[in-house]
C-alpha cells in the first residue's frame, strides 16, 4: 500500500507470512507483537525510544549503535513461574567489545565468572571501593 499524501496510512498484518522490504520510510509508532523476526535486518536505522518487551533476542548483534540513555533491565533466562521458565536452562554469556561504557551503572547483577581485560578502570568502583586501590594493595 503506497501513501501519496504525506499522512501515516495503517496496514495491519495479521496471521501471515511476509517479507518486509522497507527503504526510506517512516514507521514510527508501529507496534508488533507475537511475531517471528528471525534473521531480520536494521541498517542505518533511528530506533529512538524502541521498546523490546519479552523477547527472545538469542545471538542479537549490536555493532555501531549509540546506546546513550539506554535502559537495559530483568534480562535473563524466563524467571519461575514465568510460563517458559525451564530450571535446567543455563544463559549464554554476553559479550561486550570495544563498548564505551563510562559513567554506567550495573545494579544488581550476577556477575559470576566476570572476565574483565585490556579495559580502563580509572574510577571504576565496586560497593563503593576503587578497584585502583584493591589492585593497588591501598586496601
Amino acid at each position: 500500500m503506497e501513501s501519496t499524501n504525506n499522512q501515516a496510512e495503517k496496514l495491519t498484518i495479521i496471521e501471515t507470512t511476509k517479507v518486509i522490504d522497507a527503504k526510506y520510510s517512516h514507521l514510527d509508532g508501529s507496534t508488533f507483537v507475537m511475531l517471528k523476526m528471525s534473521n531480520a535486518s536494521f541498517n542505518d536505522v533511528d530506533l529512538t525510544k524502541l521498546k523490546i518487551i519479552n523477547a527472545n533476542l538469542s545471538e542479537l548483534e549490536i555493532e555501531g549503535a549509540q546506546l546513550g540513555g539506554a535502559y537495559i533491565h530483568n534480562i535473563g533466562m524466563p524467571p519461575e513461574g514465568h510460563p517458559a521458565y525451564d530450571p535446567a536452562a543455563k544463559q549464554r554469556p554476553l559479550h561486550f567489545e570495544d563498548c564505551e561504557l563510562s559513567h554506567s551503572t550495573i545494579n544488581n547483577c550476577n556477575l559470576q565468572g566476570v572476565a574483565i581485560a585490556d579495559c580502563n578502570i580509572n574510577g571504576m568502583t565496586i560497593n563503593g571501593i576503587l578497584i585502583e586501590d584493591l589492585l593497588n594493595g591501598k586496601i
